[in-house]
């Protein structure tokens, strides 16, 4: 029975790997092969796809170069592959867990496919144009210098000025409206169940120790 409960953790993480990294990769090589760069399409009033690319980490940023920040990458996802294979191997790890930190991994190796990969089989031509897939070598960049595709764009927290206000009328003002992923998303969401789900669960958490009654 125990060893029935750890196979069904372990299948557990794979799927739900396995899931995100499929969807992440194949709305990416759509968006990149159908989009060109910087094109929108407005699917609700707070939804819509929006086709970037971005150097950095997620939802855009920038740290540092790109090689160390691809090594960076992998190194991390070794260590949560690596982490996640031993709480299977456990009977007392809440399979949400799993799934969960399955998820965060899902998402950082959804980007280092970008990262390791794009630049070599894609093209990078100038809109209008799109890209297309290219023999290994001929893309646009080399092994490792590849560009995350970003793509789903919630812009809630922007608004239009009035025409009539001076300066500022008709441009458009936004607090925080990322473009990101699918990747970013199952990263994101993986650690918001963590902090309000699964704190209990990190490595640093330790038993407190029990009172010792033989003063009382």
């Amino acid at each position: 029975m125990l060893h029935t409960n750890t196979q069904k953790n372990a299948w557990a993480a794979i799927i739900a790997a396995a899931v995100i990294i499929i969807a992440d990769q194949i709305l990416k090589i759509w968006v990149k092969t159908h989009f060109y760069l910087g094109e929108g399409y407005e699917i609700l009033p707070f939804f819509e796809l929006r086709f970037v690319q971005n150097n950095g980490m997620a939802f855009g940023m920038e740290l540092g170069s790109k090689l160390l920040l691809s090594l960076f990458r992998i190194v991390v996802v070794g260590l949560l592959i690596w982490y996640i294979s031993r709480l299977c191997k456990r009977t007392d790890t809440p399979r949400g867990y799993i799934i969960t930190l399955a998820a965060i991994a899902a998402g950082a190796f959804g980007n280092i496919i970008d990262c390791v990969f794009y630049g070599c089989i894609f093209s990078d031509p100038y809109p209008p144009m799109v890209a297309t897939l290219v023999p290994w070598g001929e893309g646009y960049g080399t092994l490792l210098h590849g560009l995350v595709v970003d793509m789903i764009h919630l812009p809630l927290l922007s608004f239009t000025w009035p025409d009539w206000m001076p300066w500022v009328g008709g441009d458009q003002f936004s607090f925080f409206d990322p473009v990101f992923n699918l990747a970013d998303a199952a990263i994101s969401v993986g650690i918001v169940m963590l902090i309000i789900r699964y704190t209990q669960c990190l490595p640093y958490q330790k038993e407190k120790p029990k009172e010792d009654d033989s003063n009382a």
